[in-house]
């Protein structure tokens, strides 16, 4: 099993970088303590030049609430090193070195749509549906099957919008799944599936909730949500569920006592204004439910969709992105980078930028960002790959469950003896 290593790339280059910021101010001492980290990060903020910036550091380091104006003010005026060294003070104080990552394995039911999104490159609309796949009943339980004896903890059920997998056929798959593996946990639909599905069913969110929890739905991810801005929206993803729509479904799910994810699809035609709307609309809400796990932003790309004029994001504006939505979102616990979509180099830098979950093993289930041009042709990490991923940017790997309780620590693993095992392979 060979180990992932980083090149020295931009991407590892910008790492050294801000890492060499974040300890400038300790050039003549040996205390890594977090109270000596406080002073150092006092002393960052007292020597920034920028009033508004200033304000801002201060308002982090006394753990107050940055308001929509400071969040959009970041993006416009911040560096990247005066941000990303804000954002990792946040997630150290939150998690220390801890990154955690999980065993799973996707499901994509269908690629074929009833909706035409303009950012998408997987899905095929239904007129078109021989282009896609389908996978039947039998051929979905038979990839849970795949994976008996294995020790993955969770399967992730995302796809197409069909408009003959309803409801009622997504109950009986989660009742058997359940009944298979009653330990899987299952995280399944976005909210626009669950949308397309109550809307057809004829029942609220409540209701189609209720429904599939009490089939064996766990939790949700956080997909769909793209931009909530409706200016965007209708030129993006016109036809499909509305930011109050996706609010209320993730809402029913909360009040079901059910944990959920939230995305944010960035760096295509939206303005900053835009990325802090939907920050604040999510915070809003988990303010109000305490239900949301994990903020998970999500990179435009844009390989084999019909917004493939729009340039994608650099790696210094992902970084910033990140470090933002760390300083921004102060009650999600979580901030996790998508390595799948971001590529693994990328996914390791951000985890100096705010970012203390790398998500999952994968284990080459999904195409839903291969087929938009991600660096990812086949996401397929093992164990001891991610653990080595994490270690080699000086982070402390810890594998979770859905719901983040951990599982084991790897700290103090060593990657060749793991690397022998075919348990972490």
């Amino acid at each position: 099993m060979e180990l992932y290593k980083i090149p020295m790339t931009p991407g590892a280059f910008l790492l050294s970088l801000n890492k060499i910021f974040l300890r400038k101010f300790a050039a003549h001492s040996n205390d890594h303590s977090m109270d000596f980290r406080d002073r150092q990060m006092h002393r960052l903020v007292e020597n920034q030049t920028h009033a508004g910036l200033r304000k801002i550091g201060e308002k982090i380091i006394n753990k107050e609430r940055i308001l929509f104006d400071e969040g959009v003010l970041l993006f416009e005026k911040a560096d990247l090193p005066y941000a990303g060294a804000l954002a990792n003070f946040v997630r150290e104080r939150l998690h220390g070195d801890k990154t955690y990552f999980n065993r799973n394995f996707h499901i994509e039911p269908t690629n074929v749509c009833v909706f035409s999104c303009a950012f998408c490159s997987y899905s095929r609309l239904y007129a078109h549906r021989d282009e896609g796949w389908e996978l039947s009943m039998d051929q979905m339980m038979d990839i849970v099957k795949k994976y008996d004896g294995k020790p993955v903890t969770e399967v992730h059920i995302v796809g197409g919008v069909h408009p003959k997998m309803n409801l009622a056929f997504f109950a009986e798959l989660l009742q058997k799944i359940k009944s298979h593996r009653p330990d899987l946990h299952i995280k399944g639909f976005t909210a626009v599936e669950l949308d397309y599905m109550f809307r057809k069913a004829k029942l609220s969110a409540e209701e189609g909730m209720k429904i599939l929890h009490e089939a064996g739905l766990d939790s949700l991810p956080g997909g769909g949500a793209e931009i909530f801005a409706p200016e965007i929206r209708k030129q993006i993803c016109e036809d499909k569920v509305d930011a109050e729509g996706w609010i209320r479904i993730h809402r029913a799910a909360h009040q079901l006592g059910m944990h959920t994810n939230a995305t944010m699809l960035y760096g295509h035609i939206e303005k900053y204004e835009h990325r802090v709307d939907h920050m604040e609309r999510l915070r809003t809400l988990q303010d109000e439910t305490g239900g949301f796990n994990t903020f998970i932003p999500l990179k435009f790309r844009n390989k084999g969709n019909d917004m493939s004029q729009v340039p994608e994001s650099s790696v210094i504006e992902d970084m910033k992105l990140y470090a933002v939505s760390r300083l921004y979102m102060d009650n999600f616990p979580h901030l996790k980078a998508y390595w799948p979509m971001l590529g693994r180099q990328s996914a390791q830098l951000t985890l100096s930028f705010g970012v203390n979950d790398l998500d999952g093993t994968i284990d080459d289930s999904t195409k839903i960002y291969s087929m938009a041009g991600s660096e990812e042709l086949h996401p397929s990490l093992s164990t001891t790959q991610l653990v080595a991923l994490i270690k080699q940017v000086k982070r402390e790997p810890v594998e979770r469950d859905t719901l983040y309780h951990e599982i084991r620590n790897y700290k103090d693993m060593d990657l060749t003896a793991m690397a022998a095992d075919a348990l972490y392979n």
